[in-house]
């Protein structure tokens, strides 16, 4: 990703350093490991550690120069790092890289690293929920219109808007953890994954010391399932901030009015027009999530891998595992930002729900008129009717409101209490049970 978007500690996650550095753990355990069970001798492990440590202790831009001049000529990635440590070492390296293949140490790394990167995504997550609950219970009783289609429906709250904004989150969490635990695995195997070369005592340790676990059968290579599963789950998550910041492009509309984005002193909406307030930061997450979700179908098809084992993922991992983790953490810590910072106007939505003159209570309008003992379809007939009238004479001169539509229906005067249409429009009933709600998402604690 470009450093627009890039954050330190996800861009630290995928730099040369650290990819070295876990290569280097990864093959200096298995040194260990081997010298444990009389594979090597113990003291060649121990110059490995110490002086191979101290070099990549101290690997700066001149080593990563060097590595990839070496690369230039062999070809090969993990050769030019070996080849590399091995001027660093001295002869004790002839005992690196004993009876493993490249992938062993790829695949290994990529594991530690989107471990790493799913860390830092979950920090992201709490940081979102948090602001979410926080605005969540602040607006638990601030009356809003709900929509579909976008449409005025039925009132509802702003907290409870965000409360479902909360719960998915929520479950985007939990899938977190778990794809960071699939993806979480070791593959130390050997040529086409038969251990001929490499006891499996060894990947064992290796995987043990690195906070993973083993993979089952890797045959060379750990299967790509896997890292699809992430991948996905890192794409719903950014479903999850894109349909977050579409809610608040939509009330930020100058029709709407609901929200908006904070807008700091200096800042500028329009090139041209210097009275806009224009929802930047929502929009700008909306196309960081359609990037995430990009990565979605290459993981995808790159479970499908010739025989045992072959690169055409590399290409791709190369690619969509820096991009997708590096642009979602991004996306998470603006979301969180930018919801911390939301400005919300419930006058404009208490206006808003009562702008179309009552109608948005046909349902439960609807209701009293069945229990007075009107037929249902009757009913619905009556209510249609009436708040067609009151919906295509808005704003003119001999408009009239649902409620005083309602009050000159033949059907309704005398058939329906007024008390009983008073209840049926009063908004506050739609909250009557958001105490219970706000208890499933938050716990009992919010009710």
């Amino acid at each position: 990703m470009i450093p627009r978007y890039t954050r330190p500690a996800m861009e630290a996650i995928w730099a040369p350093e650290n990819r070295y550095r876990i290569w280097f753990e990864i093959e200096v355990l298995a040194c260990e490991a081997m010298a444990s069970i009389g594979a090597i001798p113990a003291e060649a492990a121990a110059v490995v550690r110490e002086r191979g440590g101290a070099a990549l202790a101290a690997i700066g831009p001149a080593d990563i120069a060097r590595i990839d001049e070496i690369e230039r000529e062999t070809r090969h990635d993990v050769i030019a790092f070996l080849t590399w440590l091995a001027e660093k070492v001295g002869p004790e390296s002839r005992f690196v890289h004993l009876g493993l293949t490249s992938s062993d140490v790829l695949d290994t790394c990529l594991a530690v690293q989107l471990t790493q990167a799913a860390d830092l995504l979950l920090g992201d997550l709490e940081a979102v929920l948090a602001a979410v609950k926080r605005r969540a219970l602040e607006h638990k009783h601030t009356l809003t219109i709900g929509r579909s289609h976008g449409i005025h429906a039925e009132p509802t709250s702003f907290g409870l808007k965000l409360a479902g904004h909360y719960a998915e989150f929520d479950r985007g969490r939990a899938r977190l953890h778990a794809a960071r635990a699939e993806i979480a695995v070791a593959a130390l195997s050997g040529a086409v994954g038969t251990f001929a070369h490499v006891d499996p005592r060894v990947e064992a340790f290796v995987a043990g010391r690195l906070g993973l676990a083993v993979e089952a059968v890797s045959t060379q290579v750990i299967p790509r399932d896997r890292h699809a599963m992430f991948f996905a789950v890192l794409a719903v998550i950014a479903g999850a901030v894109e349909r977050l910041a579409t809610e608040v492009r939509h009330l930020q509309r100058s029709e709407v009015r609901e929200a908006e984005e904070f807008f700091h002193p200096g800042q500028k909406g329009s090139s041209t027009m210097p009275h806009k307030r224009n929802p930047v930061l929502s929009e700008n997450l909306c196309g960081l999530a359609r990037l995430v979700r990009a990565a979605v179908v290459p993981a995808l098809e790159n479970i499908v891998l010739w025989h045992e084992r072959d690169i055409s993922h590399s290409s791709v991992e190369r690619g969509i595992a820096p991009d997708a983790t590096v642009t979602l953490d991004f996306a998470l810590a603006r979301l969180a930002g930018m919801m911390e910072k939301l400005v919300v106007y419930p006058e404009r939505m208490l206006a808003n729900l009562e702008s179309l003159g009552g109608v948005v209570h046909s349902g439960k309008v609807l209701l009293a008129l069945t229990r007075a003992g009107i037929s249902r379809e009757d009913a619905y007939a009556i209510v249609q009717r009436n708040a067609m009238a009151t919906w295509t004479r808005l704003g003119a001169a001999d408009g009239r409101s649902f409620r005083e539509n309602l009050d000159a229906d033949p059907e309704v005067a005398g058939r329906v209490a007024p008390p009983l249409l008073d209840a049926a429009m009063d908004a506050r009933l739609h909250l009557r049970e958001i105490d219970g709600i706000f208890g499933r998402v938050f716990g009992p604690e919010a009710e």
